[in-house]
């Protein structure tokens, strides 16, 4: 489904930001992308997208990411920004939902159809017809995931998806990752849900893979995490301390 073969990137002189990285993600696959600030996560979802280019292959279902393909590689791939408001452009849910299928050519019959089941899965139908400007950060978060939804995207990218949500909002937005389908890559700082929501973890460090596994057995290595600036995931660190007591 996804495959990076010796990628590189840098910023102008800088340091590669990302290094030679390799690796294969196969469909259904629900991947955790995660590293200390500067690791290289964001700079491999950009090159996922196309939006930067890099040395070595990439390709997305057999297809080369390269400016010819870009229009195909973006129907089969659907990013979930970290500031929903930076996604949201239409006054309304209903408008924004809208507009993506509408313009790939979709009749209006079968866009509505398509909303109010998107709307229905993630269980936010009476937001429907509400101003973006008037949702609170949660509803926010879950109605960017539905506007990329509508697009019937292949592959989600989805950047710290519960970031700066509070407690409920984050296990709404949980529960509903792990609903959906497609193949995922997941980036964000928050351990414990990428432990919920992921079976395979890629560390990333200095640009580099320093570890790609089992997501129980990546996150629950203290000394790998700790080498590389993260700390364990609460539920690890709570399952130590009482084998401590």
């Amino acid at each position: 489904m996804i495959e990076f073969k010796e990628v590189s990137f840098q910023y102008s002189s800088e340091r590669k930001v990302i290094d030679h990285v390799s690796f294969h993600i196969e469909k259904g696959e629900s991947v955790g992308l995660i590293g200390a600030n500067g690791a290289g996560k964001s700079t491999v979802m950009k090159l996922l997208l196309g939006l930067l280019e890099g040395e070595g292959e990439i390709r997305i279902s057999d297809i080369p990411v390269n400016r010819k393909n870009l229009s195909a590689i973006r129907k089969i791939c659907g990013f979930v920004l970290q500031n929903a408001d930076d996604q949201m452009f239409m006054p309304t849910v209903y408008e924004d939902m809208i507009f993506g299928p509408r313009n790939y050519g979709l009749s209006k019959e079968e866009t509505e159809k398509k909303i109010d089941e998107i709307l229905r899965l993630l269980d936010i139908q009476d937001l429907k017809h509400r101003y973006n400007h008037k949702l609170s950060g949660g509803e926010k978060r879950m109605t960017a995931i539905a506007t990329v939804l509508a697009m019937e995207p292949q592959i989600l990218l989805m950047d710290e998806p519960t970031a700066a949500l509070d407690p409920y909002n984050r296990r709404m937005v949980i529960n509903i990752i792990n609903k959906l389908p497609q193949t995922k890559i997941i980036t964000s700082h928050d351990l414990d849900m990428i432990l919920d929501t992921c079976d395979r973890v890629i560390l990333l460090g200095n640009g580099k893979i320093v570890a790609d596994g089992k997501c129980q057995d990546i996150l629950s290595n203290q000394k790998l995490l700790e080498e590389n600036r993260l700390e364990l995931p609460l539920s690890f660190m709570y399952q130590k301390e009482k084998e401590l007591l």
